[in-house]
């Protein structure tokens, strides 16, 4: 602690040039626009949402005005106005154990998320080896482990090239593909073929059979969620009040148009009862290729869509893992065994005991017959988990309105509370569904449905937290106050 001591000399006889303020490097709206997207924009939801051909649509954009833009608009004047990330967010707003629950579920959710994430890999691998293979349950759980285990491995070990694969796969392995996907379906139906849904003007709703028929919208949730962390960057632009709502509609733009057109056309292709949720965009691919005698290049795509997923995966796997540990080690909240680092630096122990988890998890796989059934709960579990996030940021950000309205902020969301107001009801409304069977898995038993549904979503995202907040002890802490800041800044960018 003896730096400012050595420096105070210097800062006596200091020039006035040694003496101005940093350089502020400052970005433009539409290329954080762009950051938004790659970090948004997904072809793996396609396949869902094909599912309801036209009506697509009109499920991307709801979730779009009722959830993606009040996330967006609100996480933006929370990040410029607190360091931390949403733990210090809630903490400010509510309190520290709903901070460390947030962050918690924040973590939490990527439990399910993997194994989707690895399903959909899974199944994309198959195409390269043996179509057949994508329904297998077997196939998929070996898969799932050993891309879970290897990116363990990969994390461990503090690899940097992490970030420079997962952005290049944006590139590779969601425009490049998309844009394909989009061309060869506009030539398969200028080819005279007919569209395998209907796509007249009584199609743009999806036909009402009660809640289980919207039940699938609930997966565009996920699809939005993250926006969160984007927000960090708000106050890169010259201008936070006037360039940042131009950013989130341009992003807005572009996510809704890589999630809907590839979705419609794999609709166009691949007949809703056929098509698969996790091998679906390879089915449409396979399908198109198969028109024009390219089925070669079915093996190339399948690849190109493994490579962006694993890049996204070392992403995830290093970031939320990273923010529960440093907020554990400041407040206690997980026993020592959990916050032990290995010798770069990572916290193995939590992903290993994460990994083990996972790995039970991805043998639902192997014992479920429906992939399809196992893919789509794994991926509501994850969004309920998720959404918990959510409400608890909208609740923060009112409450920080109201009681820190003097508090410096680089932006300020127009209509706050009405804003919040949209974002909550939204969230719960779709947490709520989620535990509605769909009409597509009417198969099955209901009560089962929502046992496992529940256990995962409210036992991971609840339960655990809670006994971890009731079981913590002094002894826990292993950073000390002074701290504190540092581990809230490395929060904010993990």
């Amino acid at each position: 602690m003896d730096v400012p001591a050595r420096r105070a000399p210097a800062a006596a006889s200091a020039t006035p040039a040694a003496a101005k303020p940093k350089a502020i490097h400052y970005i433009s709206w539409i290329a954080l626009a762009l950051m938004t997207t790659s970090s948004v924009a997904s072809l793996r939801a396609a396949p869902t949402m094909a599912v309801y051909g036209l009506a697509c649509v009109f499920l991307y954009i709801v979730p779009a005005i009722v959830f993606l833009l009040p996330t967006s608009l609100v996480s933006a004047e929370l990040a410029s106005g607190w360091t931390g990330g949403v733990y210090n967010w809630v903490s400010q707003g509510l309190s520290k154990p709903m901070g460390f629950l947030a962050v918690w579920c924040q973590f939490a959710m990527t439990i399910f998320y993997y194994p989707s994430l690895l399903g959909f890999v899974a199944s994309t691998l198959a195409y390269v080896i043996n179509p057949d293979l994508a329904s297998s349950g077997i196939w998929t759980a070996i898969v799932i482990m050993v891309c879970y285990w290897t990116g363990v491995w990969v994390s461990s070990r503090g690899t940097g090239s992490v970030a420079g694969l997962a952005s290049g796969g944006l590139i590779i392995g969601t425009l490049i593909p998309g844009v394909v996907l989009v061309v060869l379906g506009m030539v398969f139906l200028g080819q005279g073929n007919p569209s395998a849904a209907p796509m007249g003007a009584g199609h743009w709703l999806p036909a009402w059979a009660g809640l289980s028929s919207l039940v699938l919208i609930v997966n565009n949730f996920l699809s939005y969620s993250g926006m969160e962390m984007n927000a960090v960057h708000v106050g890169s632009l010259r201008n936070p009040a006037k360039e940042f709502p131009k950013s989130m509609f341009l992003a807005m733009g572009l996510v809704l148009l890589i999630f809907i057109l590839p979705a419609l056309a794999i609709s166009w292709v691949v007949p809703a009862d056929q098509l698969s949720l996790t091998a679906g965009v390879m089915q449409a691919f396979d399908a198109m290729f198969g028109q024009f005698g390219w089925n070669w290049l079915t093996p190339i795509v399948g690849i190109m869509l493994v490579a962006a997923s694993l890049g996204g995966m070392l992403t995830w796997l290093a970031g939320p893992s990273k923010g529960l540990l440093l907020i554990s080690r400041q407040e206690g909240y997980l026993p020592p065994f959990l916050q032990k680092l290995n010798k770069h630096g990572v916290q193995q122990n939590i992903l290993v005991t994460q990994g083990l988890v996972t790995t039970v998890i991805a043998l639902g796989y192997a014992l479920i017959p429906d992939v399809s059934s196992v893919y789509w709960i794994f991926s509501v579990i994850t969004t309920q988990v998720y959404l918990i996030v959510y409400l608890l940021m909208f609740v923060a950000a009112v409450r920080l309105r109201r009681s820190q309205p003097d508090h410096p902020r680089g932006y300020r969301a127009p209509m706050l509370v009405g804003l919040c107001g949209v974002g909550f009801a939204a969230s719960l409304a779709a947490l709520l569904i989620g535990f509605v069977p769909p009409s597509q898995f009417g198969g099955g038993n209901p009560l089962v449905y929502v046992l496992i549904v529940a256990g995962g979503a409210l036992g991971l995202g609840l339960l655990v937290p809670f006994l971890f907040y009731r079981a913590r002890k002094p002894s826990w802490k292993t950073v000390d106050a002074a701290d504190a800041e540092q581990a809230e800044a490395e929060v904010a960018q993990s």
